[in-house]
């Protein structure tokens, strides 16, 4: 019987500025650590349904590692420094402090190009790099540079406002899929994560950081992981991402989320993904034992899969949505260890096994 992982501890360090940083353990297993987008607060998070499927999932197979960057969530909000330089010393002041002599390095969003120039630096304290819905360069021109001053502007006149319709533009190009209380909950999070003022000198010091010279001398197995339809990061960053940096590999996952929603099919696929690549899978487990981790709506499914119903079959006969109907499977494939074509197939063998 699995034993839950103890709840998340944060504690604080200080960047070599003086900022202290907020960062958070959570889970047990090969440390694994997340250098996320701005968009975060160590202790929301945790409550969030937007967030807190990525600590729990990642912290049932990995000891998780992730932080408030400086002028966000439980790091120092009086800030003057949002520089690269920056955000990078305030990553090794947060692994140095953690005591992880190597790692797996998570980097999300725009927190991609800081890991990348974190490896190039400190090649021999990471073992491997993920790299999600990130570009390897944000070079403002002249095209881009009318939409970001109406950017900076919306974040200026509503960012701290009550009602949430300014923050529900950047809501909705982060998860176009998302419910209404989803929504809701980023939108809170973006008032409760920072103020205006460090939103926006965030945003400005981010303007014209280039990774793209440190890809080719990049040495270490390395997973680059996005949504086809990702809004606000464009596919082609990840193709070439992935075609820059020697040996690595793309996983294209079929949504048009920027931060994977945990009822969309896409999001066990990731966290599959993201674990086996963290450390080698186990042997599977006892088959008997596996499928006695299903939930009784799993079983279900399942054994109408094993009826011979497709998933529309399946929906009718239990009121729910073909869609809710492909996440429960989803879920039984990850607990069963089985994927690919040959996915549905097994986990109907493994319950028949199990009677």
């Amino acid at each position: 019987m699995s034993v839950a992982p103890a709840p998340q501890q944060v504690r604080f360090c200080r960047s070599p500025d003086g900022v202290k940083i907020a960062h958070a353990r959570y889970g047990e297993g090969p440390p694994l650590v997340i250098n996320t987008c701005w968009l975060s607060h160590l202790q929301y998070d945790w409550q969030s349904p937007v967030w807190r499927h990525f600590v729990e999932g990642l912290g049932r197979s990995t000891t998780t590692l992730r932080y408030d960057e400086r002028g966000f969530g439980l790091s120092d909000w009086d800030v003057d420094d949002f520089s690269f330089e920056a955000r990078i010393a305030d990553l090794e002041a947060v692994v140095d402090d953690a005591g992880f002599d190597r790692f797996t390095l998570l980097g999300m969003a725009q927190g991609g190009p800081v890991a990348i120039a974190y490896v190039a630096r400190h090649p021999e304290r990471v073992d491997r790099l993920i790299l999600s819905s990130c570009s390897p360069a944000t070079i403002v021109d002249e095209q881009d540079a009318e939409m970001e001053e109406a950017f900076l502007h919306l974040i200026r006149v509503g960012w701290a406002r009550p009602e949430s319709e300014f923050r529900r533009v950047f809501t909705s190009l982060m998860i176009p899929g998302a419910t209404p209380e989803q929504m809701a909950w980023l939108d809170d999070l973006q008032k409760m994560a920072t103020s205006a003022e460090n939103c926006v000198a965030a945003r400005r010091a981010r303007y014209d950081v280039d990774v793209r010279p440190l890809l080719p001398g990049l040495d270490l197995p390395t997973l680059v992981i996005q949504s086809r339809g990702d809004r606000l990061t464009d596919f082609a960053d990840a193709r070439e991402l992935a075609a820059s940096i020697p040996g690595a590999r793309l996983v294209a996952l079929e949504s048009e989320n920027h931060i994977l929603l945990a009822d969309e099919p896409a999001w066990p696929i990731f966290l599959r993904e993201v674990t086996d690549f963290v450390a080698p899978a186990p042997a599977r487990p006892d088959v008997a034992e596996a499928v006695r981790t299903l939930t009784a709506r799993e079983r279900d499914v399942l054994r109408l899969a094993a009826a011979g119903n497709d998933n529309d079959a399946i929906a009718a006969a239990l009121s729910l949505s073909p869609r809710t109907v492909e996440r429960h499977l989803q879920n039984v494939y990850l607990k069963l260890g089985v994927s690919g074509r040959s996915a549905r197939a097994a986990a109907v063998a493994a319950l028949l096994a199990a009677r």
